[in-house]
């Protein structure tokens, strides 16, 4: 065959196929943009000003989790915290302590996989699996859920409506998975971010990111204490969060 005629073809395949992944994204690439938090500001995460709704994603984890729990009772702080199933089935006993200390429990998914490459049954099946598993471990049925690195995809979303769950990402992150995060480094990446009103992403485990680097999230804390004290603002969960109703 020509290939002459092949490339208009190739071409066509080629926007088809981008065309279908960007529609396949549309949820984040909306929501995880300074314009989504205006088309869609429940699923972006703002809730009422004066308010910042702190979050935790990829616990429980036996190494890291405990010290972060100590250190937000410290600050006097509840948060919410999106775990993995599979991590939950290492240390079910730890996710029911998460949840015994007044913390909100969310689903991450019961495998840290990006849904853009999985099908909407494997999507469906992968949510309703770790949903099940911090249920049965916390005695609390998760209201929340977030998808592992934000990549939310259309399956994705209408799994979570099935499943009864609203999904939130975040307006605010400390980019503390990053080998050369520090506690200054996580602050400021949080404080420069959307804050009041806003979610912010932290990571209460390393197991998906570079070994250690919970320690920067944990020494960010006085530093993010400070700044929303000076901003008027008040640490709590999504639940507490004021966020509207509409998914």
């Amino acid at each position: 065959m020509n290939p002459r005629r092949l490339a208009p073809l190739g071409i066509g395949i080629g926007l088809g196929v981008a065309g279908a992944a960007a529609l396949h994204t549309a949820p984040s690439l909306i929501a995880l943009s300074s314009i989504g938090r205006h088309l869609a500001p429940s699923l972006a995460g703002v809730g009422e000003r004066g308010h910042v709704a702190l979050t935790f994603d990829d616990g429980p984890d036996p190494s890291s989790t405990p010290a972060v729990l100590e250190a937000l009772d410290e600050l006097g702080w509840r948060a919410t915290f999106f775990m993995l199933g599979e991590m939950v089935r290492k240390a079910p006993g730890l996710a029911a302590e998460v949840a015994a200390a007044g913390h909100e429990v969310g689903v991450h998914g019961d495998r840290h996989r990006t849904l853009l490459r999985l099908g909407p049954r494997t999507t469906h099946d992968d949510i309703k699996r770790a949903t099940d598993e911090i249920a049965s471990a916390t005695g609390v049925q998760p209201t929340w859920y977030r998808p592992p690195f934000g990549t939310l995809s259309v399956g994705g979303l209408l799994a979570a409506r099935q499943l009864d769950l609203r999904v939130v990402l975040w307006t605010a992150w400390g980019r503390d998975w990053r080998a050369e995060a520090t506690g200054t480094s996580v602050a400021d990446d949080v404080l420069e971010g959307f804050i009041d009103g806003g979610t912010v992403l932290l990571h209460d485990s390393d197991c998906t990111s570079a070994p250690e680097c919970w320690r920067a999230t944990l020494d960010s804390f006085p530093l993010l204490g400070k700044g929303f004290a000076d901003r008027g603002l008040v640490v709590g969960p999504v639940g507490e969060h004021g966020i509207a109703a509409s998914r």
